[in-house]
């Protein structure tokens, strides 16, 4: 394969990822998770059977085929095996062009792990553990992915970037449990726990919050987990932090932007990062304001993706060596 190739592979590859996690979220917010109730088949064949197969299923029969949402779950299992293959193909070219063999290795090792928590997603009847960390996942292999695809095209550090390294790898982890936190709401159908913003139920902080079941996170296994097992306190709870969360990490992301604008030359990922981030907050607020429309939640979970690009984009500029170093490999044509 030559460079040029490569380069335009990881490139499709990581746009491949974005749009997997966001079909994903797609089909857990249709509620289509469990459209086919196994694994990797569907009611054991390759592609979706009819009624009657399905029906036939052993060990599935009591859960009657809905075509449309088998359809949808089965889509995107093709595009996630998909995206394994190339990653694959990715690990082994690069390997041949001296790229880091530890972040080829270890995506290859994510995407692995990611088909396993895929299966278990699926096999554990939506248990949030599973979901949440399927979703924080998939954003793991989009971000290390958006890393092998800088390493092609090294760049001059904006002056004083490497100064803000330390803040951006907090800015990143605050960032992740955001991501952790968004997916547990999601799974957990917390949501809409609060239907009004930005207060709850009409008050600042309900009385009415169960935290020490909101955050259980084994509840054993044989539980189905579809729409939620949690009572609405605990709900409430759980959508109560994901708003403080959301306010932390605004805050903390907004500021990691205002120090790129004022302190280093780097002032298009500045705009970047408070661009991605006002979109985001803006797709949650109405999220909650137009009652959770399909296509809005979807997509907030695509402005979770793109912030996350950002930040890792910040977070790789601001460790790199310079172009000349030896640590950089170029292998644009």
């Amino acid at each position: 394969m030559s460079d040029a190739a490569y380069k335009k592979l990881s490139l499709f590859t990581l746009i491949l990822c974005f749009g997997i996690v966001v079909l994903g979220a797609y089909v857990r917010l249709s509620d289509a998770g469990l459209g086919c109730p196994d694994w990797p088949g569907c009611y054991g064949k390759i592609l979706v059977p009819d009624a009657q197969v399905a029906e036939a299923h052993a060990g599935h029969a009591e859960r009657p085929l809905e075509a449309a949402k088998a359809w949808k779950e089965m889509v995107h299992r093709y595009f996630a095996s998909t995206l394994g293959l190339l990653i694959i193909a990715l690990a082994v070219f690069g390997w041949k062009r001296g790229l880091p063999r530890s972040l080829l290795l270890g995506l290859v090792g994510v995407v692995i792990f990611q088909g396993i928590l895929g299966m278990w997603t699926v096999t554990w009847q939506l248990k949030p553990l599973a979901v949440s960390s399927h979703l924080l996942g998939g954003m793991t292999t989009l971000s290390l992915l958006l890393w092998l695809r800088l390493l092609q095209n090294p760049a001059p550090v904006g002056q004083g970037l490497r100064a803000l390294r330390g803040f951006s790898l907090v800015a990143l982890l605050v960032l992740i449990g955001q991501i952790f936190l968004g997916g547990w709401t999601s799974s957990n159908y917390a949501a809409l726990a609060c239907p009004d913003f930005p207060t709850c139920h009409g008050q600042w902080w309900p009385s009415d919050t169960d935290f020490s079941s909101a955050f259980v996170l084994w509840h054993g296994l044989g539980i189905n987990f579809e729409y939620g097992i949690l009572e609405s306190p605990a709900r409430t709870a759980i959508h109560l932090t994901h708003r403080l969360g959301a306010i932390v990490t605004a805050l903390t992301l907004f500021s990691l932007a205002v120090l790129i604008w004022r302190r280093t030359q780097a002032r298009v990922l500045a705009v970047l990062l408070g661009g991605a981030l006002s979109l985001q907050l803006a797709l949650g607020i109405a999220s909650v304001k137009l009652g959770l429309p399909l296509l809005v939640a979807a997509a907030h979970n695509g402005g979770a993706a793109l912030l996350a690009l950002v930040v890792v984009s910040i977070n790789v500029m601001a460790r790199r060596e310079r172009p000349s170093s030896a640590a950089l490999v170029d292998v644009s044509p």
